[in-house]
């Protein structure tokens, strides 16, 4: 279902996340439409226009990006598709289910929360994990790199217990100093 099998976080997300949206296109500034709210996941580049996305991204695969409140904001059926979104918080705007790009700030919350993003502490509003796509992509690059260096140390006890079981069979001649000549004599048993 998913493209990314190996990686639990998709090789266009983390530069997505870093993108400036909403800002003027540079070729098509005097245009209706020219504000940059696509981002085209075959490319991960910039964010660009609607007048872009026919002239350079036609045949690619495109997410537009939209604002609420400030804040970017991707709908849920066209992310859900391509990336595992679970234990995301998401919300109903303008009638359509979107989940947040980015953290967005917010006092520590007081007492009587029963939900909190687990990476930057956000009230949730049901039993949710994170507030955001960028706080479960860090969560999921933390939980990498951990299973990463698990793997390693599996590996390296995994060696290092062989050797300990099954010791080197070097077998060195022995060295002609020490060699002893004949049979070797024990002392009479005395009486």
């Amino acid at each position: 279902m998913f493209e990314q099998e190996a990686s639990l976080v998709p090789p266009w997300l983390e530069p997505m996340l870093r993108t400036a949206f909403f800002t003027v296109c540079r070729t098509h500034g005097d245009a209706a439409r020219s504000e940059c709210n696509m981002y085209c996941l075959d490319c991960n580049d910039q964010a660009f226009c609607f007048y872009c996305r026919s002239s350079k991204h036609k045949d690619h695969q495109v997410i537009q990006i939209r604002r609420s409140s400030y804040h970017d904001v991707v709908r849920v059926g066209e992310i859900q598709n391509i990336m595992d979104i679970s234990g995301v918080q998401t919300y109903v705007i303008n009638s359509a289910r979107v989940v947040f790009l980015n953290e967005r700030p917010q006092p520590r919350s007081g007492k009587g929360v029963a939900h909190i993003c687990e990476i930057c502490g956000r009230s949730l509003l049901d039993p949710f994990r994170f507030c955001s796509l960028g706080c479960k992509a860090f969560m999921e690059r933390k939980e990498g790199i951990s299973r990463q260096v698990s793997s390693r140390k599996q590996e390296e006890l995994r060696e290092d217990s062989q050797h300990d079981i099954y010791p080197p069979t070097t077998h060195k001649p022995p060295s002609s100093a020490r060699r002893r000549k004949g049979v070797p004599h024990r002392a009479p048993f005395g009486s």
